[in-house]
């Protein structure tokens, strides 16, 4: 599964303010965020290499790529996966697309990358947000790929589509008809929750959408004997920019600071 989200140019605070949960089998190796991209990642086995764009991020030990992150440029990257009717043989982890868009220039390259990289190989579905503070995109891709470019406001992205632009936006497969009505459902609340209050800041609105994403009324932490919910991150670019996570379902788990390096700029201003 998985919940996203995103309040994109909507606070003067924080271009980019986004929180979501992973929800991932329990057994899945992972590591906490990091600096990525750069010299600190290249011994890993598996790792990044060196690369021109740093960016901070959780790591699937398993894949070797990532669910969500964010560039020294401001980029904030996320995916869940998008259930289908009939299952895709990816030839690649979708969770090293994201790593790819983490190290574009922008949004818009990024952009441009997935549509080079669809033309190559072949993934399974997925919902990816891309958003920096000029350009918002979310990209859907069940075979053939749908960009949205996104209004400034507040968008919630989950498996089985979501509420975007202010519309719903969901396509829910038969095979999966009632789990996945339940997930829309859980994204039409969220949304209408997460509305702006008056004079709202980013920060505090990122304290609302963690409450939440972490309450169970709202159906985004899952908890299962194999599969649930596993962690949960909050990113908030700007003038005061700021990470945090919870290496854990977010009902349970407080989600700690993660320390950003002095010339790691979230913003090209």
């Amino acid at each position: 599964m998985c919940t996203l989200t995103l309040a994109w140019r909507t606070f003067g605070d924080a271009p980019v303010a986004l929180a979501a949960t992973r929800d991932e089998a329990l057994d899945r190796p992972s590591e906490p965020p990091a600096l990525r991209g750069d010299e600190t990642d290249s011994g890993h086995a598996g790792g990044d290499g060196a690369g021109s764009v740093r960016y901070v991020a959780p790591r699937d030990a398993e894949a070797g790529g990532t669910w969500i992150g964010v560039s020294e440029g401001g980029l904030v990257v996320a995916v869940t996966n998008r259930w289908l009717d009939a299952d895709r043989e990816g030839d690649r982890s979708r969770g090293l697309l994201v790593r790819d868009c983490l190290r574009a220039a922008s949004a818009e390259e990024a952009v441009r990358s997935v549509e080079r990289e669809l033309a190559e190989r072949a993934y399974d579905g997925f919902n990816l947000v891309l958003a920096d503070e000029r350009a918002a995109f979310l990209l859907a891709y069940d075979g053939g790929l749908v960009a949205t470019r996104l209004d400034p406001g507040v968008h919630v992205v989950g498996n089985v589509g979501g509420v975007v632009n202010g519309a719903e936006r969901f396509a829910v497969p038969e095979r999966r008809r009632e789990f996945g009505e339940e997930r829309a459902e859980s994204a039409r609340r969220i949304a209408a929750t997460l509305v702006p209050e008056p004079g709202e800041s980013g920060a505090s609105w990122l304290d609302r959408a963690s409450d939440v994403l972490a309450d169970h009324e709202y159906g985004a932490c899952l908890h299962g004997d194999d599969f649930g919910t596993r962690s949960f991150t909050r990113i908030r670019t700007g003038d005061d920019p700021a990470v945090a996570y919870a290496d854990g379902p977010p009902c349970e788990t407080p989600a700690e600071p993660v320390s950003l390096p002095v010339d790691f700029a979230l913003s090209r201003g």
